[in-house]
Formats: C-alpha cells, structure tokens, sequence
C-alpha cells in the first residue's frame, strides 16, 4: 500500500525527515513511534499529499505521490492531531459536508454518515452541537468522518492524545475492529502500550530518521531482552550505586529517578552484588527499546 524509499523533509536549513524508508503492506496496521519532534507528522503530512517532498520516492495504492500529491488523496482519509471539526453544524453535517468534498450526493453522503455513527457508537448524537461532546466523543468523531468516503488508506496523527484512559480504549477498541475489517491503517504515536497493542508493524523514529524497524514483540526480543531491572538507589547513594553498575559492566540508562539495566543475549542482568539501592523487575517494552536505541525516554524532549 505504502512504499517510501529515501524520503527527505526540509524546512529550509532544517531536516525533519532525514531519508527514511519503509514500507506498509495492505491490510495491516503500521506504527510511527517516537517523541515529540522525531519527524512522524511531517512523515504523514507528505503521505497525506498536505506537504511536498522534498526528496525520495513516495508511492501510495501505486500512485507516485511525488509527482501526483493531489491524486492520494483521492484513496486516503486523514485524522490530524487537530480535529477540525464545525462547531457551527450538527454531528451529522460535520459527516455529510465532508462527504460533498468527496462528491458524493446529498442522500449518499447522508447515507455514509449514518453508517459510520453506527461504527462509532455517535448515532443517539447525531443531531447535537459538535460543542457538546466530549474529548473522547469528538475524537471518535473526527475518525469517523475520515471513513465517509470510505479509503482503502487512513493516516491517524497522533490518535489518542490527550484522551483519558477510558476514551482512549473505547478509540482502541474501534481503531482493532477497522482493522480486521481489512483497511489499512498508518498512526503515528509517542505511547509505547498504543503502538504495542495496535500495530502488526511500526518503525521507531527519533530526530528524522527510522532507527529500528519490526514487529512489536521482535523489536523488544531483539533490542531489550525479556526482562528490564529498575534500579532506584538510596538517599545520597546515586552515583555510588551507578559506578557499581558500570563497574560490572552493564547497560545501563539513567532516566532520572532509576536506573534501567538490561542484560545481555535476553537474560536478566544479575544485580544481586548492587548494595545501595532496591532492584525489581517487569517485562521489556518498546520504552525500553528506545532506551536501548538513543539512550533516552521516548517522553524525553
């Protein structure tokens, strides 16, 4: 569906996409994942036909986006970190003029509009005020309206930020029942549990450039281990605790309050020696994958 081969973003000195290449196969959920600045939006913004290339190739459902930015947007629907929406009109209409832009007529894109108010559970809200939904209502909104002309693609900047907790399941909840559905989706997020729950696949990204590419649970295997031991030394032990660790020749990253240590090969480090400081446990994650990557959280700025 997507295949992007060397693919430049500059802003005049600056380069926010630094040639990065990847590819997105039919049907499959695909993640960017990385922090803030990493070069995801403006990664989505020239798949969405929004920004000019700068350099590379950039094909979408075999269209030379490059050459024609303006035909991808014909098989793609977008949902921006900003959502839009006509605080004017009804939850209805925010649909069925959107549905005009595609040119659907009056009584199909009244007909799309009621289909995906279904889909997202918004139906009772049809006729209310944009203004009287919720954050989470008006999210699942602006994803709906991106289905109205039914794309065989759809790009989600940052879906579920700025959500609470339970508006952002019920959002996953509807993003995993797309995909079953057999559309393609491309996200971009900067949280680890959202990229490991709804991507097949997704490439992490820092400063403009892909760093590592994979499923989920390969790039965790591969990169992490198994395991991470959170190190958290004691009042006035800090730096004593983190010779130690380095003195035993571990790999270590230090986000602040702990320390996090990997071990080699997918075992668990052995910190029985480490005095100064109390040692647990838990399962690797992406977080951990990018600690291992660039030496930093991904919520780092």
């Amino acid at each position: 569906m997507v295949r992007a081969a060397g693919l430049i973003k500059k802003f005049g000195a600056f380069t926010a996409v630094d040639g990065i290449s990847f590819e997105v196969r039919r049907g499959e959920t695909f993640g960017m994942l990385g922090p803030n600045g990493a070069g995801k939006t403006s990664t989505l913004r020239m798949m969405s036909g929004l920004s000019p290339v700068t350099a590379g190739e950039l094909e979408i459902d075999g269209i030379d986006a490059t050459a024609n930015p303006r035909s991808v947007r014909d098989v793609i629907g977008v949902v921006s970190q900003h959502d839009g929406l006509d605080p004017d009109i009804s939850v209805r209409d925010n649909l069925t003029v959107y549905g005009f832009y595609f040119g659907l007529d009056r009584d199909t894109a009244r007909r799309r509009a009621d289909e995906v108010l279904d889909f997202f559970a918004l139906r009772a809200r049809g006729d209310d005020s944009v203004d009287d939904l919720s954050g989470g209502m008006r999210r699942r909104l602006s994803i709906a309206r991106a289905f109205v002309s039914r794309p065989r693609l759809v790009i989600l900047d940052e879906p579920t930020t700025g959500l609470d907790p339970a508006s952002r399941n019920r959002v996953w909840e509807q993003l995993a029942v797309l995909k079953n559905s057999g559309v393609t989706v491309v996200m971009s997020t900067h949280y680890m549990e959202e990229a490991a729950i709804l991507c097949d696949r997704l490439v992490i990204m820092d400063e403009g450039r892909v760093l590592g590419a994979g499923t989920p649970d390969q790039l965790i295997q591969d990169l992490a281990g198994a395991e991470a031991a959170q190190v958290r030394p004691e009042e006035g032990r800090r730096e004593d605790v983190q010779r130690q660790l380095k003195d035993g020749g571990h790999d270590v990253s230090d986000i602040g309050a702990v320390f996090v240590v990997h071990g080699s090969d997918g075992q668990r480090a052995d910190l029985s020696t480490i005095s100064g400081a109390r040692v647990t446990y838990r399962a690797a994650n992406l977080e951990d994958v990018f600690l291992t990557l660039t030496g930093r959280g991904l919520r780092d700025e």
